[in-house]
């Protein structure tokens, strides 16, 4: 029995909306990099984006576990001494949800071309409106 490994050519991608009121954020992001990486389909290959497209909506009612929203904290860095940035997640998420979401998921994609393709396919909306109702995207619940 030989390994089947898809080409690139080949692979069907789909388009999903999940709604992530009420979800909780770090495991959202988990299965929505799940999604785009491909490994929820029997034909995944590491070495080819597999993936389908998601539309997260509602990126602004994301819950988190605990004192996580006070605690958490998102670190940047202009690449200067002295140049650390650091903002709580609560202001990040009043201010920026889609941003929150964007970068959680985008740490847990490979960090090389191949993971920059598939981050491509995310879009992220703060309220429950999105623009790709002509893609016929399928609603599906995590």
């Amino acid at each position: 029995m030989k390994t089947y490994m898809a080409k690139p050519g080949e692979v069907e991608k789909k388009w999903y909306v999940v709604d992530a009121d009420g979800q909780v954020f770090g495991r959202l992001a988990s299965k929505v990099a799940n999604i785009l990486h491909g490994k929820n389909k029997p034909e995944y290959t590491p070495h080819v984006d597999t993936g389908d497209y998601v539309i997260v909506i509602n990126a602004e009612k994301l819950v988190f576990t605990g004192k996580k929203l006070d605690q958490k904290i998102h670190y940047r860095h202009s690449g200067y001494p002295g140049g650390l940035k650091m903002t709580k997640y609560r202001d990040l998420m009043e201010n920026k949800p889609e941003f929150a979401l964007y970068e959680a998921v985008r740490r847990m994609l490979p960090k090389n071309k191949l993971g920059r393709k598939m981050l491509k396919k995310l879009r992220i909306y703060r309220g429950a409106e999105h623009d790709h109702a002509a893609q016929k995207p399928e609603a599906i619940e995590l």
